[in-house]
């Protein structure tokens, strides 16, 4: 199997491009990483704002965002698989902030398979997290 490089420009211009059709354009970013290491399973449910990052290295699951304060009260995550069926990815989150504030209005998933190179953004939610760059730093 070949692991591909992903490009953290590509992944940052694609949440760029995707949160300006949302109307709330992702300013300020963030690149998963954990173990020394940048590649996760992930797990999901859009619906309730909630993610995780699985380590590939020490298989140790993390919320990202503000994820790990609202996880014991969803009852279904799923975890998510790429249309090549590999499970593996580098992560980046976007987020949008309230105009003249420094806290969060939306929050955005963008991530690159580590198999065949796909990407985008495939999660966004509204996201009201006091102080970005905190809620970054959890990603």
């Amino acid at each position: 199997m070949t692991i591909a490089i992903a490009s953290p420009i590509k992944l940052r211009s694609q949440i760029i491009d995707y949160s300006i059709k949302n109307g709330y354009k992702a300013e300020h970013f963030a690149i998963a990483k954990y173990c020394e290491d940048h590649i996760f399973r992930l797990v999901i449910n859009e619906e309730e704002g909630v993610v995780a990052r699985i380590c590939t290295v020490c298989d140790t699951k993390h919320g990202i965002g503000d994820s790990d304060d609202y996880f014991d009260e969803v009852e279904v995550v799923y975890p998510v698989t790429c249309s090549c069926g590999h499970n593996q990815f580098e992560i980046m989150a976007g987020v949008a902030l309230y105009r003249m504030s420094g806290d969060v209005r939306w929050f955005y998933l963008g991530y690159e398979c580590s198999a065949c190179g796909l990407s985008g953004v495939y999660g966004d939610w509204k996201n009201e997290f006091i102080g970005y760059t905190n809620l970054l730093k959890r990603v």
